[in-house]
């Protein structure tokens, strides 16, 4: 051993021995933070040499996230680890865009990209003459720091088209461990279905949002099952792990990710079968014309279902349609309507992004309270990703929502008919119908407000805009461009 690698091996000593006595001394005057500076130190570390391992270190902890509902700034909550992580790849990702002056052209100018951005832009809008600025700013930033890691940084990183499947894969195996254990701690319940809205918690907040995330993945599962590319060996895993998938979405009760599913099939079939959109459109037509001319008889008919959940499956799908005495049913009912009359209210830029749960208590009507309603503005938001956004940022906050929601439809059923090579039609259908049970949940709940949503949610947007811009090389029908035919590129450091 030389001199030099001597003085290495004292200084490695007489560091780790300042630390080890300076964090006693902490600890005495109950200080117990001083262990996380190594782990803050190689975070910063990985972002700074390799930002998509950052990025894909963050995929993996946001199903193990858990949510501090207020850290002493008037209520503001905060998810860790995620929320610091975001935040700070969101800072690197200013600062290169800083330094640069320039992102990725082909990215920023696709249909979805402007869509997102047109969005945030409202948002940031909305945020300025926000009822409580500090909720909206927080609100602002978070849904900033998802947007620019999951979807911005993520399309970067899926310009490697392998990394779409690690992406995933790296998100279902951390979930895996979190649905092991709901199921294992649900059974210390018997399996009751009351017992099903909070056995997830501390990681989730209650059964909806874990059924959201159950239903986002199940597509992928099963269309691994079928996929030529995995082996007998890996078909093997698979086949139990979409059983547990199964048995999670069974016993988390969430009707809203079962009716979600059963969308995402119909949309499955009919792209398989080679629908046309014309035949889509007018059978939509038909059937939304019947529900106008037979409302009264159709509300008539739902008024006189009284069952109400239940731990037995058949009567709690049953349930779904109870409008008459569910008060999971009529409490969003009650959301939904109270999130109107706010909008009637302030039609342009609303009460400000993230304020609903706190202002809609006194537009309630006496008529449509339930019996668990609440003003304290402690349980949930306006329950729909369409509505709330009336409420929270006017008009326009809900048609950019929805004009994300069409875009990205409109670009991934186009390309699915486009390509040739399997695996890249197969990300784009699992993306595609992972997206489409989130667009149905939308109806009855919002969770963009969460790591836990957004990480799919943005991140199957940016796969399905990533292969249309950069693995286009795939198509059939169309004659490329320059511009369309960019190789997979090495990962982004």
């Amino acid at each position: 051993m030389t001199l030099t690698e001597q003085n290495k091996l004292r200084w490695i000593y007489i560091a780790c021995g300042l630390f080890i006595a300076l964090n006693a001394v902490l600890i005495a005057f109950e200080f117990f933070y001083l262990p996380l500076l190594p782990v803050a130190l190689f975070l910063v570390l990985l972002s700074l040499l390799s930002l998509d391992k950052l990025v894909l270190f963050i995929v993996f902890c946001t199903p193990l996230s858990i949510n501090l509902t207020d850290v002493g700034l008037g209520g503001v909550g905060m998810t860790l680890p995620t929320d610091p992580l975001l935040f700070g790849a969101m800072l690197l990702f200013f600062f290169k865009l800083l330094m640069e002056q320039k992102f990725d052209r082909d990215i920023m100018k696709h249909p979805v990209t402007i869509a997102i951005t047109i969005n945030l832009f409202w948002i940031g809008l909305a945020t300025i003459t926000s009822e409580m600025p500090l909720v909206s700013l927080k609100f602002f930033v978070a849904r900033l720091w998802y947007v620019v890691t999951f979807y911005f940084i993520t399309t970067q990183i899926f310009k490697n088209p392998d990394k779409i499947n690690v992406y995933i894969w790296t998100f279902i195996i951390s979930f895996t461990g979190i649905i092991l254990y709901t199921i294992i701690h649900h059974g210390m319940y018997g399996f009751l279905e009351q017992p099903a809205h909070w056995v997830m918690s501390p990681f989730f907040n209650d059964h909806t949002s874990y059924g959201a995330i159950l239903a986002m993945f199940y597509p992928f599962l099963i269309g691994t099952l079928f996929s030529p590319r995995i082996s007998r060996s890996f078909r093997l895993v698979i086949i139990p792990l979409i059983g547990l998938f199964t048995l999670a979405l069974i016993l988390s009760y969430t009707r809203a990710a079962w009716v979600s599913l059963i969308f995402a099939f119909g949309v499955f079939m009919t792209m398989k079968l080679r629908i046309k959109f014309r035949t889509v459109f007018i059978i939509s037509l038909v059937f939304f014309g019947l529900l106008g001319a037979l409302r009264e008889q159709i509300i008539m008919k739902l008024e006189k279902n009284r069952q109400d959940s239940s731990a037995d499956l058949a009567e709690h799908v049953q349930s779904i349609s109870n409008i008459s005495s569910d008060a999971s049913n009529l409490e969003r009912l009650n959301r939904w309507s109270s999130a109107l009359r706010m909008f009637e209210e302030r039609p342009f830029l609303g009460w400000g992004p993230g304020t609903y749960m706190f202002k809609y208590a006194p537009y309630q009507s006496s008529q449509e309270i339930t019996s668990i309603s609440t003003n304290a503005g402690d349980k949930g938001n306006a329950h729909s990703e369409y509505i709330g956004p009336l409420s929270e940022s006017g008009l326009f906050g809900a048609i950019s929502f929805l004009l994300i929601v069409i875009l990205s439809s409109y670009t991934a059923i186009k390309l699915y008919f486009r390509l040739e090579d399997k695996s890249m039609k197969f990300y784009v259908m699992s993306m595609l119908l992972g997206l489409m049970t989130y667009f149905v949940h939308g109806l009855l709940n919002n969770f963009l407000d969460t790591d836990k949503a957004s990480a799919p949610f943005w991140g199957f947007m940016a796969a399905i805009v990533t292969i249309d811009v950069y693995h286009r090389k795939y198509l059939t029908k169309e004659k490329e461009t320059p511009s369309q035919s960019v190789q997979p590129q090495p990962d982004q450091k």
